[in-house]
């Protein structure tokens, strides 16, 4: 419902840009876990002209219930039991470069300043090394798929984990700047 909601925020014309971050309802639309945003989730800033700052929050998972509700047709994948009422499923690197082609399609759509931030030290609290879902050749794959399709649009490698302050910081930083250049370009000269 988070990305529904700001997908209808900026519609609306009620924001004013946008640090979209984590958009692993992606990863849910595309696989079938339970929390897609449906297919046009990461085209109302695009469609909108409104500064856009985008991540790849969380692709590394796909999102279900209970264990007992995950389809029998991936019982051979990787799991990550986060409570009774949550499992998540790791991306293969496949998947990865296809969510990452989409993004990049998506954000290539922009009529306003745009940015892409990847973090080459993961995308999730259980993406990082040594943790569940650490898998540096799906971080590649995404970020390779990204490239392939986004264009014109600034690709910004940060050398960090997507949960640094230091990643979060560029991140704020690089909107303001692009906020910054719709609003001088809109001052009477």
């Amino acid at each position: 419902s988070g990305g529904q909601a700001m997908e209808s925020l900026v519609a609306d014309g009620l924001l004013a840009g946008v640090l979209d971050i984590t958009t692993t309802e992606l990863a849910d639309e595309l696989v079938g876990g339970v929390l897609s945003a449906g297919p046009d989730r990461l085209t109302a800033a695009a469609r909108c002209g409104v500064p856009q700052v985008v991540s790849v929050g969380a692709l590394d998972m796909v999102n279900f219930h209970a264990r007992a509700t995950v389809p029998e047709k991936f019982a051979a994948r990787s799991f990550y039991q986060h409570n009774a009422s949550v499992t998540l499923m790791r991306t293969t690197p496949e998947e990865n470069r296809e969510l990452g082609r989409e993004l990049g399609r998506k954000v290539s759509a922009s009529r306003g300043p745009a940015a892409i931030m990847l973090p080459t030290q993961g995308v999730s609290a259980i993406d990082r090394d040594g943790a569940p879902f650490d898998d540096p050749a799906a971080r590649r794959a995404l970020f390779a798929g990204v490239r392939e399709t986004s264009g014109s649009i600034e690709v910004i490698e940060i050398d960090g984990h997507i949960n640094d302050a230091e990643f979060a910081e560029a991140a704020a930083g690089k909107l303001l700047e692009l906020m910054g250049q719709v609003s001088a370009a809109s001052k009477p000269r």
